[in-house]
């Protein structure tokens, strides 16, 4: 018998497996070079992320009273808190070397990194000249002595320390902080066909006798050092405050949250390092302290620039839908059927031009819509507020407590909400996830519903690189729950009766144990039975029970996980008949979905929830049915053309390795699946 420990995953150990795939990517020779680079900054930034909130959450729970429990199944939090600097030091130090083979292979394209030690003759005028017009007047410098406290920051720090050893042997420490503002990679006037790139962290260190003249140092060095802090936000209780001004305030705190990571340059003076910690007020007992390189920061590689077009993916155009443009008349051709936008393959403006047709129709009355993140320059935000400007009620249910969009999306509810959109928050303790939008047009007298719902959120920014579902309706049935779900945001005490879509926290959790039952019911009595998942993350211990129950009962179960996977596939006489895969591609895999073989008449879902805890317990969720035959298919089709995936695919097994699969006839997902939209065209 398995013991119990053995039958699921840690979650904070499985999304580090995940990160490990992104940086696979990195290390992937079949990937363009320069796009190798972007992967180890979105490695880094998920890392970073992955501390400020998971590592965070770890760690108040090492420091609580029940510190010592075994919360973790076969570990303590402090344990797992080891277990995740040790993986991640790990890890760390993999993609030094990656990088460090990237930037070989880089120069035999003719593309060099310079820094402060290698700088050519031809160059110093163009550097110094950078340097005093657009840096020195960007950077905060600022002198620490033994009393003065150590300066606030937001949330995510790093900063260059700097050491210099005064004519009277003193030494004096003070800090270089670089804003987001300026690029980090300084491209140099290039000589024929060589490219040459530096980082201003190097020009600062070239400068630094320049900066610090005052002091006439004998000796001066600069180290550099990140700091990640707890993300988490605190409200107070002043009834007096809206939610809005609650969120600005609790954003604005993070700045003075606890440090749960320190990384630091691993050449630092031992007696700078012991300085800073202590400042800081670093724990060295339950903060994750890692060495590292030269440079950290490492996101920003997620920017570097096109040095050359070869070295990068291949241009993407996003196609139209078979059968309906632009010109179409929206409205007519929703009253006809159904509709699928499967981005970025297809394109997202879509999306923006049903609101801003809504916005200027007289026949429109209202418009409802959720909004969990916002791009920086929003066609969405911008047509909801012509609406407004037109006379329609606008109504949007805005989530201020997307994490670290949280700035972006007060700047939007306070320009929306000066333009007469309606806003509604919600609970400050239940997040609304769900992408939804419903538009009422008066036809015929009466009020005739259209709406669309997706996986994905409506930005058209992660629109060109995340992959989701959106579907356009005009169903009754449909539309008339999607009203309720706008009632439930501010009457979530009433009772909803959701029969066609699934509402978290209503009755998701309940709706897919259902469906599996009903697999489980047919497989017993000899009927064909599987099921066929696509989420980015598994982590609901109750679900997981509920999919080994179907496994054990004879169910086949295909599941595609990107991140994280709590579940054991494989397992003798437990989750034999589960196999779980996992693709990172050029496209971030976010779509959601879910099929059921229902004795061969499928029943085919789309959904904003992963199977997290949080997303069917915490949040407000959607998950919808697709009735009609064509899109029916045209989902199973694309969940079998990932499935046949053996280039970006990993096999998730029951030792938790990852291994890709190996093929001779290569079949890469995200290529095909745009093919597959083509060739739709085409017919048509």
């Amino acid at each position: 018998m398995i013991s119990q420990k053995n039958i699921f995953i840690n979650r904070e150990l499985s999304w580090l497996e995940f990160n490990e795939r992104v940086l696979s990517e990195a290390d992937n020779p079949s990937v363009p070079l320069i796009e190798r680079i972007r992967f180890l900054g979105i490695f880094s930034n998920n890392l970073d992320e992955f501390f400020r909130v998971r590592y965070a959450t770890v760690k108040r729970i090492a420091v609580s009273s029940n510190s010592g429990k075994r919360l973790y199944k076969d570990r303590t939090a402090k344990e797992l808190l080891n277990d995740i600097t040790l993986k991640s030091t790990s890890l760390q130090q993999k993609s030094f070397k990656i990088l460090n083979s990237i930037i070989t292979l880089l120069e035999k394209k003719s593309i060099f990194f310079l820094n402060e030690t290698s700088i050519e003759s031809s160059h110093k005028s163009f550097i110094s000249n950078y340097f005093f017009e657009y840096i020195s007047p960007s950077i905060d410098v600022i002198i620490l002595d033994s009393k003065k406290k150590f300066p606030k920051f937001k949330e995510n720090l790093s900063f260059l320390i700097v050491r210099m050893v005064l004519l009277n042997g003193e030494i004096q420490y003070a800090i270089i902080r670089i804003p987001k503002t300026l690029n980090r990679f300084v491209k140099l006037p290039s000589k024929k066909s060589i490219k040459q790139i530096i980082i201003i962290d190097d020009i600062i260190r070239l400068h630094l006798k320049d900066i610090f003249k005052i002091f006439n140092p004998i000796t001066i060095n600069a180290f550099m050092v990140k700091t990640s802090r707890d993300a988490e936000l605190d409200f107070d209780d002043d009834i007096s405050k809206s939610f809005l001004d609650k969120i600005a305030q609790s954003v604005k705190e993070r700045s003075s949250a606890d440090p749960v990571r320190f990384v630091y340059d691993s050449k630092i003076n031992d007696d700078t390092l012991e300085f800073l910690t202590k400042k800081m007020g670093i724990n060295l007992d339950i903060d994750s302290i890692i060495p590292g390189g030269k440079y950290h920061n490492r996101r920003d590689y997620m920017d570097f620039p096109n040095l050359d077009d070869k070295l990068v993916y291949k241009p993407f155009s996003p196609l139209n839908i078979s059968n309906f443009s632009h010109s179409d008349n929206t409205f007519n051709k929703l009253k006809e059927r159904d509709f699928l936008i499967h981005t970025p393959y297809i394109k997202f403006s879509y999306i923006i031009s049903l609101l801003m047709k809504s916005s200027i129709d007289p026949k429109v009355k209202k418009i409802s819509i959720t909004i969990y993140r916002l791009s920086k320059l929003s066609k969405i935000a911008s047509a909801l507020i012509n609406a407004a400007r037109n006379g329609k009620k606008v109504i949007v249910q805005i989530e201020l407590q997307a994490r670290f969009d949280e700035s972006a999306n007060i700047k939007y509810a306070k320009d929306m909400q000066s333009n007469g959109v309606k806003l509604i928050f919600g609970s400050p303790n239940l997040k609304v996830h769900s992408k939804i939008c419903l538009i009422e047009r008066i036809e015929s007298n009466s009020i005739k519903k259209y709406g669309f719902i997706s996986t994905g959120n409506f930005n058209e920014s992660t629109a060109k690189i995340y992959t989701d579902l959106t579907l356009f309706t005009s169903n009754e049935e449909i539309l008339n729950e999607v009203s309720d779900v706008f009632k439930f945001f501010t009457a979530n005490y009433k009772k909803y009766n959701f029969k066609n879509i699934f509402v978290s926290p209503v009755n998701t959790e309940s709706r897919i144990k259902k469906l599996i039952q009903n697999e489980i019911l047919n497989a017993k009595s000899g009927k064909s039975a599987w099921i066929k998942i696509k989420i980015n993350n598994l982590t609901s211990y109750s679900l997981i029970k509920s999919l080994y129950d179907a496994s054990r009962s004879g169910v086949k179960i295909k599941m595609i996980v990107r991140g994280i996977c709590c579940l054991v596939p494989g397992l003798k006489n437990m989750s034999s008949n589960i196999e779980v895969i996992s693709i990172v591609d050029r496209f971030l895999e976010h779509t959601r979905l879910m099929i059921f073989n229902n004795n061969e008449n499928n029943k085919v879902f789309i959904s904003s929830a992963d199977w997290m805890t949080r997303n069917l317990d915490n949040r407000v969720e959607v998950t919808c049915p697709i009735l009609q035959d064509d899109l029916k298919k045209e989902i199973n089709d694309i969940f079998e053309i990932y499935w046949k995936d053996n280039l970006k695919s990993s096999l998730v097994n029951c030792a938790n390795q990852l291994s890709l699969s190996d093929s001779k006839n290569s079949f890469r997902s995200q290529e095909m699946i745009y093919q597959y939209y083509l060739n739709k065209i085409e017919k048509n």
